[in-house]
């Protein structure tokens, strides 16, 4: 069996979407090979849910920042005067405040100002009890999120191709932002977590529309559907209407929530089982 690449997707957070990516991959794992692969880098719940055993780390280098040659540095001020991000204080910069926008670099009437690599987070490679996790970590304050979460996915990309894995399940981040097309790229099916709440099922159409412009397929999972079945029933309607096919309604379980606490993996009960239901069907779809 050829690859195949899912990955878990959510127009907001809070949507119940890690729980539902590792549930995927608990049950594909039970049928092939797995890799598992955490795109939401600002905040990876994934790995504490699965208590990993990490096995390699590597910096994360995001965009270059500024650095002061004060051998040549005349002390004109300019740098600090012209900078939007109060960056430069006293001839040195701060690469908490510095956004890397080059401008001192490009005024420097010296050449005093050249552009370092600064490490922005840390990219790992853990063990689970399926198989191999890619995830990363983007440090407090840092930015371009995207270019990490591109990282996570061409290494586990490699690792399940040099595996000869039958499954890459991607856990997303929430929303429509960059970090979002970058766990995308490269994915055959985008499953959408939507949960039945005014602004989750606003949020959950965006989503849809983003993966159909990136020409990915998209299967639709309502979580916590019990909640408010009117809201359930409309989002179906949605799906009907965009030709979506719907792989399952997982209803609220109070349980699910208590075994995440206790990190107790994989889950059972009601919700447990429905998820399985819906791998079925999402697997035999893509098959």
């Amino acid at each position: 069996m050829s690859l195949k690449r899912i990955t878990v997707i959510s127009g907001k957070g809070g949507t119940g979407k890690t729980t539902i990516a590792a549930m995927l991959a608990y049950l594909a794992s039970l049928e092939g090979r797995v890799v598992i692969s955490d795109a939401d880098v600002d905040a990876p719940n994934l790995p504490i849910l699965l208590k990993v055993e990490r096995i390699e780390t590597k910096p994360y280098y995001g965009m270059q920042k500024a650095r002061i040659d004060r051998n040549r540095c005349t002390e004109c001020g300019l740098c600090e005067e012209m900078c939007s991000f109060d960056a430069i204080k006293e001839l040195e910069v701060d690469l908490k405040k510095c956004e890397g926008c080059r401008l001192c670099y490009e005024i420097c009437p010296a050449n005093a100002i050249e552009l370092i690599d600064a490490q922005a987070g840390e990219l790992y490679i853990s063990n689970t009890f399926m198989g191999k996790i890619v995830h990363g970590l983007l440090f407090p304050g840092e930015e371009n999120s995207g270019k990490l979460v591109t990282e996570v996915k061409e290494i586990s990309q490699k690792i399940a191709e040099s595996e000869e894995c039958d499954y890459l399940i991607t856990d997303g981040p929430p929303g429509i932002g960059c970090p979002v097309i970058a766990s995308l790229n490269g994915t055959d099916v985008a499953v959408v977590v939507a949960e039945p709440t005014l602004s989750a099922i606003s949020d959950f159409e965006r989503v849809v529309e983003l993966a159909r412009r990136m020409n990915i397929e998209v299967k639709a999972l309502v979580n916590k559907s019990t909640i408010n079945p009117e809201l359930t029933l409309k989002i179906k309607e949605f799906c009907g209407e965009e030709e979506i096919e719907v792989i399952g309604e997982i209803p609220y379980d109070k349980s699910i929530t208590e075994q995440i606490s206790a990190l107790q993996f994989p889950f059972k009960g009601n919700a447990a089982e429905k998820i399985e239901e819906s791998w079925n069907r999402l697997k035999n779809g893509i098959d």
